[in-house]
């Protein structure tokens, strides 16, 4: 078992999308390379300041790499390092730098945002840069069990820093993915009952159609009509379908919510924040997928606006209106907008954003210009284009 798990963390990737360089990464290498050179022209000895001040330099700029390059900045830095104390060790008189501590960064970084293989290089790295810088500390002052234990344990912490950022940060993607997962689920699930609804609609106009043909050909004609009409809905839906991971669940043959259950959210009975419920527009021709979707929109919105809302007294819950060959819905409260808002990332809110895309339409939610907090949803009334 302690075989494989060194095996997958030697195979352990990188992982994607590191930071880009920011403004903040300048600054932190503007500073010590500024504090590199103060103390260059405040030290007492004179001899070696240039090969002195380059050392921290140089230490200080690979802190720019750190997150796209973590092996290449950390075998720059220690490398130089390692070289200067060996020099130091065999023929220079001098001391080094203090803001050459800032070497502390670059294993947490590596350990952050490098590979398996290229953590376990570098952390060797750093092993043989610890005994050489001892070993130099030493010749000048004899160090102790103590101070061993605590330079390998300052560079330890480090490292162990990034790796547990790394994995929280990896959970953190997996937690979001089985959010998705679910909220897909359980869409194609409406789906399947939505779809089955349309056939069994096709099979019952097949059959007036077939007795109405020998002696009322209109009629038949209408049913052919109604057919064809159910078959398009059918289509599009089903290569709705086609595009949810459904990973074998199995139908829920629960009826499922439309627009017209939005109006059991409504609350006045005293409870607070209250709850109001305004439907207008055309909003008879949605597709089934469309008004489950509203549905479940409105519900989830409804509940973080009751839970997270500060001081709010009144969320105008539904304002579903029917646009054209589009539906709107949009869930306000009037509660204080805090500097944080709403939990953004909750998985509450990229359900609902999965929800919408999915159905071919668009989802916001942040600070109203009026004030409080709102979600907005805009959805094709017959779902995702076929």
């Amino acid at each position: 078992m302690a075989v494989d798990a060194l095996q997958a963390l030697w195979a352990e990737p990188r992982p994607p999308h590191p930071p880009v360089r920011v403004w903040r990464d300048w600054v932190l290498a503007a500073a010590l390379v500024s504090w590199s050179v103060l103390e260059v022209m405040l030290r007492e000895e004179t001899a070696w300041r240039p090969l002195v001040l380059g050392v921290g330099v140089v230490v200080a700029l690979t802190l720019l790499w750190r997150r796209t390059h973590p092996l290449g900045a950390l075998v720059v830095a220690f490398g130089t390092v390692t070289a200067f104390d060996v020099a130091r060790l065999l023929t220079l008189d001098v001391t080094g730098l203090v803001s050459v501590a800032a070497v502390l960064v670059l294993p947490y970084s590596l350990f952050r945002w490098g590979a398996g293989r290229e953590a376990a290089v570098g952390l060797g790295i750093i092993v043989v840069w610890l005994a050489v810088t001892l070993a130099v500390a030493h010749v000048t002052e004899p160090v102790g069990v103590a101070e061993i234990v605590a330079g390998y344990g300052f560079f330890l912490f480090s490292a162990a820093l990034g790796m547990a950022l790394r994995y929280h940060a990896k959970a953190r993607v997996r937690d979001i993915e089985q959010a998705k997962l679910r909220q897909r689920n359980q869409l194609a699930r409406e789906l399947h009952d939505t779809v089955g609804h349309h056939v069994s609609a096709i099979a019952v106009a097949a059959q007036a159609g077939r007795v109405a043909a020998a002696t009322h050909p209109d009629r038949a004609l209408a049913a052919l009509e109604a057919i064809e009409d159910a078959a398009s809905r059918t289509l599009a839906e089903m290569r709705t379908m086609v595009r949810v991971l459904r990973d074998g669940a199995e139908p829920d043959l629960t009826p499922q919510p439309g627009v017209a259950d939005i109006g059991s959210l409504a609350r006045s009975d005293g409870g607070y924040p209250r709850v109001d419920v305004h439907l207008s527009g055309d909003l008879d021709h949605l597709s089934p997928s469309v008004g489950v979707a509203l549905h479940r929109i409105a519900r989830e919105a409804v509940t973080n606006a009751v839970r997270h809302a500060r001081n709010a007294t009144r969320v105008v819950v539904i304002r579903v209106t029917g646009e054209g060959d589009q539906v709107r819905l949009t869930v306000r409260d009037d509660g204080e907008v805090s500097a944080a808002g709403h939990p953004v990332q909750g998985y509450g809110l990229l359900g609902m954003t999965e929800r919408a895309t999915i159905l071919g339409g668009n989802l916001r939610a942040g600070p109203a210009p009026e004030g409080g907090w709102a979600v907005e949803t805009v959805l094709p009334k017959q779902g995702a284009a076929a």
